[in-house]
């Protein structure tokens, strides 16, 4: 089991240094603290199930969303399959489909980014309210 684990930890080193070559090492940050957002929100039910948020937003500042937004297709399905392999490997069940939505805000405490989750249940990527917007209606 040893040269598994090995093999598995040579493995994810390999796929953070591809995605830092990709997304020129910001990422790698923010792939952390996506993950770390993850834990930090699991709820234990029983012995057997950890439910985790399934909605995910990641602010960037305006300069690190135009640089990655060079690569569009690909950042959004980076950051969804890394998140959607740490919960496998943690055993979490999602409280909905997972999602992972990338906006701009110009009031980041760190100036460079800030992710949030929720659980949504039932929620569709195209789903989020524009972040410029408010929510429709009035308050409940």
């Amino acid at each position: 089991m040893g040269t598994l684990s090995r093999w598995e930890r040579a493995l994810e080193r390999w796929q953070d240094s591809l995605r830092a070559k990709i997304f020129h090492h910001e990422p790698v940050e923010l792939l952390d603290a996506l993950r770390r957002e993850c834990d930090d929100h699991a709820v234990v039910c029983s012995a057997d199930r950890v439910v985790v948020p399934n909605a995910y937003e990641v602010q960037l500042t305006d300069g690190a969303r135009r640089v990655l937004w060079r690569n569009r297709a690909r950042v959004g399905q980076a950051l969804t399959d890394t998140l959607a392999r740490h919960g496998e490997k943690k055993g979490y069940e999602w409280a909905g489909p997972l999602t992972v939505r990338v906006t701009t805000s110009s009031r980041l405490p760190n100036g460079r980014y800030r992710v949030t989750s929720s659980a949504m249940p039932h929620v569709r990527a195209d789903g989020f309210p524009p972040a410029a917007e408010p929510p429709s209606g009035p308050p409940s």
